[in-house]
């Protein structure tokens, strides 16, 4: 799949105001209060920008932290990670792999097999059911 570049007056006309703010500008949802932190849909969530294919239900759980949570991404090339330094700490922020949108953050106190908690912003995904695959 070729990488999606769009201006920012592209990506402003294409997402809603907070999903911008999020997906562009590297902003958080309050913890609680996103539409997939409770959600049970079996399918796969993919980017809220581009439509890439994230993450697949099964590895969906309940982390307590407030946003929905992933022990591992569809594939290995699904997504990409960066060093973040922002808010005076060490992070591992987690972006799509095809149009760099802001996702969330990775952290190494996730559930087996992979022990990675991939802490994602509800507003940064979309979901497409089980069944509605092709």
């Amino acid at each position: 799949m070729p990488k999606i570049k769009r201006t920012s007056d592209e990506w402003r006309n294409k997402l809603t105001p907070e999903q911008f703010h999020i997906l562009r500008e590297k902003g958080t949802e309050r913890p609680f209060t996103g539409k997939y932190n409770d959600f049970k849909g079996e399918g796969v969530f993919k980017c809220g920008g581009c439509g890439h294919i994230l993450f697949e239900s099964l590895a969906k759980y309940d982390s307590g932290s407030g946003w929905p949570s992933f022990y591992a991404p569809v594939s290995a090339t699904a997504v990409d990670e960066q060093r973040d330094i922002s808010l005076g700490m060490l992070r591992t922020e987690v972006i799509c792999a095809n149009c760099h949108g802001h996702l969330g953050h990775v952290f190494p106190d996730g559930p087996a097999p992979s022990g990675q908690r991939y802490c994602i912003n509800s507003l940064s995904l979309s979901f497409k059911a089980k069944e509605d695959l092709d």
